[in-house]
């Protein structure tokens, strides 16, 4: 059977940003105990599932506030029961912390890629995004992962946020080529109902939709000047010396509706054809709640769906391939009605979203596969 990724989430914070939805607690005091919960759940899935595994995420959160120790325990555990043979091991990191030795126990526990939340390289946009960093941080960041064998690195970065305009995101993009970031998670700011943003949204002053939209697609049309493949939505990569896009694997098997195991609070799975999750709760998690049922997944329209973030879109032989058959003529028959306004590019064998289409993805996808 083909390998599953595993995502392991770590639901702690030194502090929480303004606009994050994502499950964490600024209250570290339960982190080992935390840590031995998952290992515990790793056992526990390994007999269960009987998989090997070939991508390991954490994500969060903030993993690094772990320490390296306890992240090293992870990874032991889920090597001891999931192989993980030529794996990609990612975890995410926040610039601020002094990373110096703890990127040197991960490289040696097997971390080879790392995921540092930047945001922006402008002080005063971070400090809108109440994050605790600075810009000079974040490249120490990806230095001290390169002095350690660490060459894989990925930055996150925000558009759409306050303050900012072409030239600041311009330079937050070429910040993040000079500092070395080899992968680039670009996201548009979307403003959850439950987050300090969400209460505030009428005084942050954030640009329109119509402004946006220009800011994502000057990202793309800039990223793509300084070598950086588009590959997903808010994904883009360089190419390796061997010219291998440097996508990451690990998310590569969600866009592709391939299977994965999540651990932690909030995490989320798909084996076997079940969707299940646990709740947003670590004292449930770490008292060994069961996960919850979310359903059967791996569909045809969930697949067209989740293929469609990804710029190569739909092909036939990824549907003969998954289905048996070929790609349904009725979804390349709607597709080709958006080509002329420059939301969809239709190929011979198929056919992908253009960054404007895009922009209007949830829309235009639904209208592709009603």
């Amino acid at each position: 059977m083909e390998p599953i990724g595993l995502y392991i989430h770590v639901p702690f914070c030194t502090r929480k940003c303004p606009y994050c939805d994502f499950y964490s607690l600024t209250d570290l005091q339960q982190a080992e105990a935390y840590t031995k919960s998952v290992t515990d759940s790793l056992e526990t899935y390994s007999r269960e599932t009987g998989r090997t595994a070939d991508t390991l995420y954490f994500g969060g959160g903030t993993p690094s506030v772990l320490g390296a120790a306890r992240l090293g325990r992870m990874i032991d555990a889920a090597r001891d029961r999931f192989g993980l043979a030529d794996a990609e091991i990612t975890v995410e990191v926040n610039p601020s912390a002094q990373l110096e030795d703890f990127f040197a126990v991960l490289a040696e526990k097997g971390v080879n890629r790392v995921s540092v939340g930047l945001q922006s390289a402008h002080g005063e946009e971070l400090a809108l995004l109440g994050r605790g960093h600075t810009a000079k941080q974040a490249a120490l960041a990806v230095q001290a992962a390169h002095r350690a064998g660490i060459y894989n690195v990925s930055m996150d970065l925000m558009a759409g946020i306050q303050k900012q305009t072409a030239r600041s995101l311009k330079e937050s993009i070429a910040f993040c080529h000079d500092a070395g970031a080899v992968h680039i998670s670009a996201y548009l700011l979307k403003i959850e109902p439950n987050t300090p943003y969400g209460r505030q949204r009428q005084r942050l002053a954030l640009p329109d939709d119509d402004r946006t939209g220009d800011l994502y697609l000057m990202l793309v049309e800039e990223l793509a000047g300084k070598g950086y493949v588009q590959y997903e939505i808010s994904n883009f990569a360089r190419r390796d010396k061997d010219g291998r896009l440097q996508m990451s694997r690990h998310n590569m098997k969600y866009w592709q509706c391939r299977e994965y195991l999540g651990i932690g609070p909030s995490a989320h799975s798909f084996l076997q054809g079940e969707r299940f999750y646990f709740d947003r709760d670590i004292s449930a998690f770490m008292a060994g709640s069961a996960p919850v049922a979310d359903g059967r997944g791996g569909g045809p329209e969930e697949t067209a769906m989740l293929a469609l973030r990804l710029t190569e879109g739909l092909t036939d032989k990824m549907w003969r391939e998954r289905f048996g058959r070929p790609l349904p003529l009725r979804y390349i028959q709607r597709a080709r009605m958006y080509e002329k306004a420059g939301l969809v590019r239709m190929r011979e064998n198929g056919f992908g979203l253009t960054p404007e289409g895009f922009l209007v993805s949830n829309r235009l996808i639904a209208a592709i596969l009603a």
